[in-house]
């Protein structure tokens, strides 16, 4: 596992801690001789080793927590030692050694998918991406190159050629299971190479960082750049504040009136001292905001209400839902509480909990169908995964006729629209528009779209 630790000392440097040739050694030997048995033990023993200051502490810490995941480790528990002449066991033989060009058994890629063993799984990523030498990344722009070299060291393209022939043969039941296995694998194929972005980009520039976190999925942001991103959102709708701003101002003295301007002028010798301007009355939307705040999609509705209340010059009628199991007006909270503070009391107050949308839907239509007309845009952002319980597709059709337009963000991928107790694909049937929102790049999108309604 000497790759391993190689990679691990690599993106401390990278967080600007400082590690000499000597030190490296010592954490070799600290993990020579604990093996992964204890999380715990090990992290403190690599720290004493590697942490020379307080805020070395804090950035090994963050690096040790984002490199080590759990999962792989509880899979690598079982070796008591991990030094160069340790002799793998039965289960771990080969998966550091074998060359990257040996073919992958594709079944037996498909069987690790199936099997359901995330710890498992993690380690043979892990395994698949020092093959492809992920170390090596240092830009943005690399993630999709890495991600698929990733994907060829697991042996993705036998199963892609085994789809393309399922497709072909019309085995459509087949087709979209081994559809949805691929597409858990390419996520967390990018969730790698994301978190490997991050280690090794801790300290090449914030602008760097902030855009790489701009493309991370928010289902998989880290705790400790929360801060950071609440920043970058403030940032972002700043700049659409002016920008829709300014359109706000052309709009109100709206567009030259020729006609006008030249007979208003004939006394003048048609010189123009006096425009005229042709002025079209718009109506500000009004923004209807529903937030599943379930543990699944939290992070993704604290940072879209960042958004919405972040640019409230020029979308000041937002009336925010957020719910679990139970609807529950926020607005209010917004009103009295600084932007910040009051998301982060609306996830205390009524998220993480289990999901309930038909019981959501009902509550969202008795306390607030009265106010949806044809200038409401109701946004809805949820997985739209009903624990197998009734959806609420009555109720949103009822919201769907009243409303100027129902959107629909969803943070999967569509490939998982189908799968288990998703409701998407019928719910869809209530929206006028519905598509995958998982990054602050989209958020961003999204909620410049309604601006520009606003002008």
């Amino acid at each position: 596992m000497s790759g391993m630790l190689g990679d691990f000392l690599q993106a401390l440097r990278a967080a600007d801690v400082r590690v000499s040739t000597s030190e490296g050694l010592d954490a070799a030997a600290v993990l020579g001789t604990l093996g992964f048995r204890d999380r715990a033990l090990l992290k403190t023993a690599l720290s004493q080793v590697l942490a020379k200051s307080l805020d070395d502490k804090t950035r090994f810490d963050t690096c040790f927590d984002l490199y080590f995941q759990a999962e792989a480790l509880d899979a690598l528990a079982p070796d008591a030692a991990v030094s160069d002449d340790a002799a793998p066991d039965a289960d771990t033989a080969g998966r550091d050694t074998k060359s990257p060009d040996e073919p992958v058994d594709p079944s037996a890629l498909e069987a690790l998918l199936d099997g359901g063993d995330r710890a498992r799984l993690q380690l043979a990523l892990a395994t698949a991406a020092r093959a492809a030498g992920i170390g090596d990344i240092k830009l943005f722009t690399q993630r999709g190159m890495y991600a698929r070299r990733i994907l060829e060291a697991m042996g993705i393209e036998p199963l892609e050629r085994r789809l393309y022939e399922l497709r072909r043969d019309e085995d459509v039941e087949a087709a979209d299971r081994l559809r949805a296995r691929l597409a858990q694998l390419r996520d967390e194929v990018l969730a790698l190479v994301d978190r490997q972005l991050l280690l090794l980009t801790a300290n090449a520039g914030q602008r760097l960082r902030e855009e790489i976190l701009r493309e991370t999925p928010l289902t998989r942001a880290e705790a400790g750049d929360f801060r950071i991103m609440q920043k970058l959102v403030g940032r972002l709708a700043k700049r659409l504040v002016a920008l829709h701003s300014r359109r706000r101002k052309i709009a109100q003295r709206g567009v030259l009136d020729v006609r006008h301007t030249i007979r208003r002028n004939i006394e003048f010798d048609g010189l123009l001292f006096d425009v005229v301007w042709r002025r079209k009355k718009v109506e500000r939307p009004k923004i209807i905001a529903v937030c599943d705040v379930s543990g699944s999609v939290a992070n993704l509705a604290r940072f879209l209400l960042l958004f919405l209340y972040s640019v409230s010059d020029v979308l000041p009628k937002v009336r925010s839902f957020v719910f679990s199991s139970v609807l529950t007006e926020v607005t209010a909270l917004f009103a009295t509480h600084d932007v910040e503070e009051a998301v982060s009391l609306t996830l205390q107050r009524h998220g993480w909990g289990s999901t309930d949308y038909g019981m959501a839907f009902a509550q969202l239509v008795e306390q607030a169908l009265d106010d949806i007309d044809h200038r409401t845009t109701v946004l809805i952002l949820g997985d739209a995964r009903s624990n197998y319980g009734y959806a609420g597709l009555r109720e949103l059709r009822l919201i769907h006729e009243r409303a100027k337009r129902v959107i629909w963000l969803n943070p999967e991928s569509r490939a998982f629209w189908s799968v288990g107790d998703s409701e998407m694909l019928r719910l869809a049937t209530a929206c006028d528009r519905v598509e995958t929102c998982r990054s602050l790049r989209q958020l961003e999108r999204v909620v410049g779209e309604l601006m520009r309604s606003a002008v």
